[in-house]
């Protein structure tokens, strides 16, 4: 009997230990429970949806976080391979699909970010106001106690016009930081600012090497402006969700950065890296720092070529300008750091470019990669058609033999390239925005700066009338509408 109750306590345990924040939804209960909600966030997905299963763990950190938030936002999940009667009330066609829903309708298409930190700021911009007002010392105090930057506007009336510029910008970036105003005299007494915003940096942040706030320069745009280029101070603390904020050019320094379990840890290394961060502001070297947690870039230091990514690793990378990528090759040491970003703000260093071997064009579609990239697919002498593709994709595969055909009817046009690239094996250029696989692009011979995604059917016969259409020069074997030339004869070939 005792082993029986002890066997029920221990899995009423393990109930308790992982029960999820995530409610789950059913055709039955769907509508009842949604409305119990002000604001809820519903992910509608299949067991078996690979981008579901990656996203399962962040939605639930972000499940917890927003529970405690204020107002508290609630998030759900429905699985569409059960449930079908409420996907398909809601179109879903595809997985995950996310919808907000506000007091029980859908407000719109969730389309921010798929990791914890990003639904979390993005849901609370949802729930609430761009901005709080701040009417006592205990709401201020409150507000500061958070774990991300505050910015706060302190003035001696409610109607000042500086607060209206700063509602302005809450209003447009609320999604990415806090604002808040207050009046309240105590306050203002006790901050010494008046008719002033300010940039608090959260406690986890402050150090002796820069001030704890900084004073807004400007007024109306230079306010929006101001915040985005100094909000994360000398050495920011970069994450999924914020790193595309940082003002190029940039060096990110990697390690075990985690501001939850080691902070005195974390800040150690961050201190020793705000010194070099320091000794260049005052020098005027036009370069930011940042860190960043090496685990959860691990696909980026993939990209730079990191492949082995040490528990106690120390990376360096660096974005230059014009989005050039650079890598420290030395060791680690603050001495080499330094020399490094001085480099980086310079142009002092050979641009890293993620390449496969340059092959020999054996086929007829062209084998593209990093370092031929510019001599085929830029050659402003000819038209290219390219698909980025992954090894491991199944459209991929299925579109292969096509493809091949294509290039094999065309291979006497020789005024266009059909190419090919490896996307997981080679940097691709920024104006090719790669999402998914295959992504295919035409590439006009008199407007490489400007690719056109290609969004036609994926049958020869569709390519050839596309190419026929849009080919900067007419094809020498099909009219304008894709038809083969009256009269041209056939070869083997293009058979």
């Amino acid at each position: 009997m005792r082993s029986v109750l002890f066997f029920a306590l221990f899995i009423g345990f393990l109930a308790c230990t992982y029960a999820s924040d995530v409610l789950t939804l059913t055709d039955s209960d769907f509508e009842t429970k949604v409305k119990q909600h002000d604001v809820l966030l519903a992910e509608f997905y299949a067991p078996w949806c690979g981008h579901c299963k990656r996203l399962a763990p962040e939605y639930e950190k972000a499940a917890t976080a927003l529970l405690k938030s204020d107002p508290p936002v609630a998030l759900a999940k429905v699985d569409c391979t059960v449930e079908t009667k409420v996907c398909g009330k809601y179109g879903v066609s595809g997985y995950p699909t996310l919808k907000i829903f506000k007091n029980g309708e859908v407000s719109e298409d969730y389309n921010g970010p798929r990791e914890a930190d990003g639904i979390v700021s993005t849901m609370r911009s949802k729930a609430g106001p761009s901005y709080r007002v701040l009417e006592s010392l205990a709401d201020y105090e409150k507000f500061l106690e958070h774990n991300d930057h505050s910015i706060i506007g302190y003035f001696d009336s409610d109607s000042h016009s500086l607060k209206n510029d700063l509602v302005k910008v809450a209003d447009q970036l609320s999604e990415k930081f806090r604002f808040a105003y207050t009046t309240a005299k105590d306050v203002l007494e006790k901050v010494g600012q008046t008719n002033k915003i300010l940039v608090h940096q959260p406690k986890r942040l402050q150090s002796k090497f820069e001030d704890a706030y900084s004073v807004v320069e400007g007024f109306g745009d230079k306010i929006k402006s101001y915040i985005q280029g100094k909000i994360h101070g000398l050495v920011g603390h970069r994450t999924t969700s914020n790193s595309a904020d940082y003002s190029k050019p940039y060096v990110t320094v990697y390690y075990n950065v985690d501001y939850v379990r080691d902070t005195k840890g974390t800040n150690y290394i961050r201190n020793r890296i705000l010194k070099v961060a320091k000794k260049l502001a005052d020098e005027n070297v036009n370069v930011h720092f940042a860190v960043s947690n090496a685990e959860e870039f691990r696909h980026e230091l993939t990209e730079f070529g990191v492949d082995d990514v040490k528990k106690d690793g120390r990376y360096v990378l660096a974005r230059g300008p014009a989005d050039q990528k650079y890598k420290m090759t030395e060791d680690f040491s603050y001495e080499a750091l330094e020399d490094f970003a001085r480099k980086v703000a310079k142009g002092e260093l050979e641009a890293y470019l993620k390449s496969q071997a340059v092959p020999e064009q054996t086929e007829d579609v062209k084998v593209i990669v990093g370092r031929n990239f510019d001599d085929i697919v830029n050659d402003e002498t000819k038209d290219v058609l390219i698909e980025f593709y992954a090894p491991w994709c199944g459209h991929c595969k299925s579109l292969a033999p096509k493809y091949d055909e294509l290039a094999k009817k065309l291979k006497k046009e020789s005024n266009i390239v059909i190419a090919k690239m490896d996307a997981t094996e080679n940097d691709v250029p920024s104006q090719y925005d790669v999402q998914g696989f295959p992504t295919i692009y035409f590439a006009p011979k008199n407007n490489k700066k400007n690719p056109r995604k290609y969004e036609g059917g994926r049958e020869v016969d569709d390519f050839i009338k596309y190419l026929a259409k849009e080919s900067t020069d007419p094809l020498n074997g099909y009219d304008r509408n894709g038809s083969k030339k009256k009269g041209k004869k056939t070869t083997e070939d293009e058979l």
